[in-house]
């Protein structure tokens, strides 16, 4: 496994402006996200907006650096516009080139961010150059699929066939991990609304988790990392999560997923009465 590694995630909402305005739309603003909803079922049969309509409210990683030592973070609409998270989050890349690791992000995360900084007027070289400014990214890069720089464990462990796509959800369950815990992206708004940023940061966080421990499994299947490595990896995350108050339920409901699996029961060895 190549360190540092960076595990990330995104919320977002609908951008209604840029919405209204590229359909021509002028409505109150308590209708128009129904007439937007309205309008993507007439073009697609589904309410999931096209990408450059999703605004990001907030964006979510786990940092692991060379040493192993993890730290959690997140850029939310609580403290910061959506530029400042945006910039925020792509300064990382100007300074290091992390294994970026994600669930969907090459066809959800990345494409939205893309969208986004350029419509904030927003420069990335660091993660967006495909060898035009460094000859070495052609071979190694954040947007080609095939590379190892980013890995998008939807599409590795679908063995890149769209067909063999896992919800973040499922997969986490049966691997014996937390998952969503009954909550999903649809709370995002109402989050939002009632500036519950806890409740967002914490939601995000959790699929930052999840991911991370997919990603540790993945690492072990390909033999990147054995299975002591494996179970080291796993105990640092718990001891680092048990100084995290805002991931307590994460850590409690892990405990209690783990025993459904063989393999997880040993993430929590039990302690002699």
């Amino acid at each position: 496994m190549r360190l540092p590694v960076l595990v990330f995630d995104i919320e977002t909402l609908t951008d209604l402006k840029s919405g209204a305005h590229l359909y021509g739309l002028d409505l109150p603003q308590e209708d128009l996200e129904q007439a937007l909803v309205k309008l993507r079922r007439q073009e697609s049969g589904m309410d999931f907006q096209r990408l450059p309509l999703h605004e990001i409210v907030c964006i979510s990683g786990l940092w692991i650096d060379e040493n192993g030592a993890m730290k959690l973070f997140s850029f939310s609409r609580e403290h910061h516009s959506e530029a400042e998270i945006l910039q925020k989050f792509l300064s990382i890349f100007d300074k290091r080139h992390p294994t970026l690791v994600s669930w969907n992000g090459s066809q959800f995360d990345i494409p939205v961010i893309l969208f986004r900084a350029m419509y904030h007027g927003l420069s990335a070289p660091s993660l967006f150059d495909q060898g035009e400014i460094d000859t070495q990214k052609r071979y190694n890069n954040y947007q080609n699929r095939y590379h190892n720089r980013h890995v998008d464990l939807m599409d590795v462990m679908a063995m890149f066939n769209g067909r063999h796509f896992q919800k973040l959800d499922d997969a986490a369950h049966l691997l014996g991990y937390p998952g969503k815990r009954g909550v999903s992206g649809y709370f995002i708004p109402e989050y939002v609304k009632n500036q519950q940023w806890l409740k967002l940061t914490s939601y995000c966080e959790g699929d930052v988790l999840n991911t991370w421990l997919i990603y540790l499994r993945w690492s072990l299947l390909k033999g990147q990392i054995s299975r002591e490595d494996h179970r080291l990896w796993i105990q640092a995350s718990i001891h680092y999560l048990q100084g995290q108050p805002q991931q307590k339920e994460f850590l409690d409901v892990w405990r209690e997923t783990s025993q459904q699996t063989e393999f997880t029961r040993a993430d929590f060895p039990s302690t002699p009465d």
